[in-house]
């Protein structure tokens, strides 16, 4: 099993942190485009809820297309929830997004728990593509979120 952990400061109050990252629709936003995400699921509810399945196509690698579906639980309004996938191509998926108030807005902290399927070959892929590419999916996120909450540079104020 792997583990990939980040953490941005967002000047936001949590509400609108909430808001924006418990929308489902989101998500192509904050996704570098080549993986050209898209949401297939007909969404009923603006926000995430217990046990809300979504599905997506993407194209994590090689521009191969994917139909990837998770599942929404451990939602706790305005604090966390965390996303599990039900099919696509990983063997475990589990991201568990957190926001925490601090001084002048919101710590966000994501920490994705995955396993590559495949033994061995996976645990090769991991170490020469998957690992790389996630690091890299999380770099353009955080990118995006600085632009769209105009944050400077990425720093907490102290």
């Amino acid at each position: 099993m792997f583990q990939f952990n980040a953490e941005q400061f967002l000047p936001i109050t949590i509400s609108k942190a909430w808001e924006f990252f418990s929308s489902p629709n989101n998500l192509s936003i904050i996704t570098p485009p080549e993986m050209d995400f898209k949401v297939l699921s007909k969404l009923d509810s603006k926000e995430i809820y217990n046990g809300m399945k979504i599905d997506y196509s993407v194209k994590p690698l090689f521009g191969i297309s994917m139909h990837w579906q998770t599942e929404i639980f451990n939602v706790n309004d305005k604090c966390s929830f965390t996303d599990r996938q039900l099919k696509g191509p990983y063997k475990v998926w589990e991201h568990t997004h957190t926001f925490t108030e601090v001084k002048g807005g919101v710590m966000m902290h994501d920490v994705v728990n995955y396993q590559l399927p495949f033994w061995l070959i996976g645990n090769i892929a991991h170490s020469l593509i998957v690992k790389n590419k996630i690091e890299k999916i999380f770099v353009y996120r955080k990118q995006v979120l600085e632009k769209i909450f105009e944050i400077n540079n990425g720093k907490h104020p102290s």
